[in-house]
């Protein structure tokens, strides 16, 4: 091993300093749970613990490592603003923080009509503040005077490379990424950065993220022991440095599933487009590492599944996923009468306008019904038709969100993520999608792995598109669910919607 890279991987609440060495195999990790702290009743962003925290990791693995470069990569809808001393002028405000309504009005007022500002910027509304562009807004008007001192608006994986470096930047996928802020057809700023005011607080030109920021300041390298040559990367967003490792290696078309908490659909495609009825919808694009479009719809789908299963499972006293079993799918197929609907967070998803509810034998059961125990459906009082149930569900928005980024037929999918390990999803999803190839894939810590890509980048001199050789994505074909009464069940389904 001549050299190590180091990555910076920070989730919501999940941080993780990731070793590898100059082959892109993993060394060593280290995780601990950082959350939001509570600042004037808003919840804000523990930015100085994650420094620190990752500071410590650095002094210890740089005695056992020869880290070379430092790759930073985060979750996305967060920002920084930072004054002329880099200290932030206003909270980090976290995206989750509800804000009221007349917030979300008096922005549109200046924008202007959501599906426009969805097709000019190629970003979808998300609630509560998971737009840059809004949460931007909200601050401004939160804190007009301190707002006023801001030098540098720095996107997530910028801040934290600028605590590093000292150097402020910014980089094409956190741009691209649901912001609001960058004008897809015209390669610049959007026309709601200067609603905002704020283009001269941005870079003039956002950078591949492959790009070196910088080398360590003379602080960070006497606090960590690291030599002041460490380059840093530029920094990337989270979903799109999973998507590398697929973008370097394959050859046909494909589109990305990633599922948890958040369920990701990604598709690169040539041209930014919307058709009619994907506007207001959870549909937008992002930019890869290389600044090409990628159609993109979420939905909650994880969340969701597990608020469902959780009360199954306390109900009855149990803990385990069942195993796919198509006997139990065949009786509820036989007789369509119980469906479990989104969508668990309003506003979100591929059906914003649906309440999540629960329709038994034509009764009706909300979220708060199941959780509570105050109502139950007849159909959870069997423990594996109430997870069929979620597994349906789970599989026929997820079709949707697939159909909704261009999947043609032929064109294969990857499901990468928690839910590759649940066989029911995945044979589900197979019989849904009877023409498109579905593949599992065991890339470990596709994230960070994205990230150390980036990383070697900056210091071999060698672009990430010619790094496919150190990819092993382990493709393992999903063989799809025969059941009778499906495209029935569908139907049934969006029609109770």
């Amino acid at each position: 091993m001549d050299y190590a890279v180091a990555v910076l991987d920070i989730g919501k609440t999940n941080k993780k300093v990731a070793i590898y060495d100059d082959a892109m195999q993993p060394l060593a990790v280290r995780k601990r749970k950082i959350g939001t702290v509570e600042q004037d009743g808003l919840d804000i962003e523990d930015v100085d613990t994650v420094v620190e925290w990752f500071l410590e990791q650095l002094k210890e693995l740089s005695s056992e490592y020869p880290i070379q470069s430092i790759s930073v990569t985060t979750h996305g809808a967060t920002l920084v603003c930072v004054d002329e001393q880099g200290l932030p002028s206003v909270p980090p405000l976290a995206y989750t923080n509800d804000v009221p309504n007349d917030v979300h009005e008096r922005f549109w007022a200046a924008v202007g009509d959501r599906s426009d500002a969805q097709a000019r910027t190629a970003t979808a509304e998300i609630l509560p503040l998971i737009n840059i562009g809004k949460l931007l807004w909200y601050s401004k008007e939160r804190w007009p005077q301190e707002f006023s001192r801001t030098k540098h608006i720095l996107f997530y994986p910028q801040y934290f490379g600028y605590r590093l470096t000292g150097k402020a930047a910014a980089d094409i996928t956190y741009t691209g990424c649901h912001s609001y802020l960058w004008n897809y057809e015209k390669h610049d700023w959007s026309d709601v950065a200067d609603i905002l005011g704020i283009r001269n607080m941005l870079p003039k030109k956002p950078e591949k993220p492959e790009s070196e920021l910088g080398t360590i300041t003379d602080d960070v390298a006497k606090r960590t022991g690291l030599d002041a040559s460490t380059k840093v990367t530029l920094g990337i967003h989270d979903s799109n440095s999973s998507l590398i490792p697929y973008l370097i290696t394959q050859d046909k078309d494909f589109v990305l599933n990633s599922t948890g908490t958040w369920c990701v659909a990604m598709h690169p495609v040539d041209k930014v487009s919307f058709k009619d009825d994907e506007l207001g919808k959870m549909i937008f694009y992002n930019l890869s590492y290389e600044g090409h479009p990628v159609k993109t719809s979420i939905l909650m789908g994880g969340q969701e599944y597990e608020i469902y299963t959780e009360a199954i499972m306390a109900h009855h006293s149990r803990r385990e996923w069942p195993d796919y079993d198509p006997a139990v799918y065949s009786d509820i197929l036989a007789e369509p009468q119980t469906f479990i609907l989104p969508t668990m967070l309003p506003g979100t998803g591929q059906f914003p306008d649906s309440i999540a509810r629960v329709i038994d034998e034509e009764e009706e059961y909300s979220v708060d019904d199941i959780t509570s125990g105050r109502r139950w459906p007849k159909a959870f009082e069997d423990y594996r038709s109430g997870f069929a149930l979620a597994n349906l569900s789970l599989a026929i928005q997820t079709q949707v969100a697939l159909e909704r980024v261009g999947l043609e037929p032929g064109t294969e999918v990857f499901i990468e993520g928690g839910f590759r390990q649940n066989p029911n999803y995945g044979a589900l999803l197979g019989a849904l999608l009877p023409e498109n190839p579905l593949y599992l894939t065991a890339l470990e810590e596709a994230t960070s792995f994205g990230a150390a890509l980036c990383g070697k980048a900056v210091v071999d001199g060698e672009p990430v598109s010619g790094m496919g050789r150190y990819v092993r994505l382990d493709k393992q074909y999903v063989e799809p669910a025969k059941l009778e009464g499906l495209q029935e069940y569908v139907s049934a389904w969006l029609e109770k919607l």
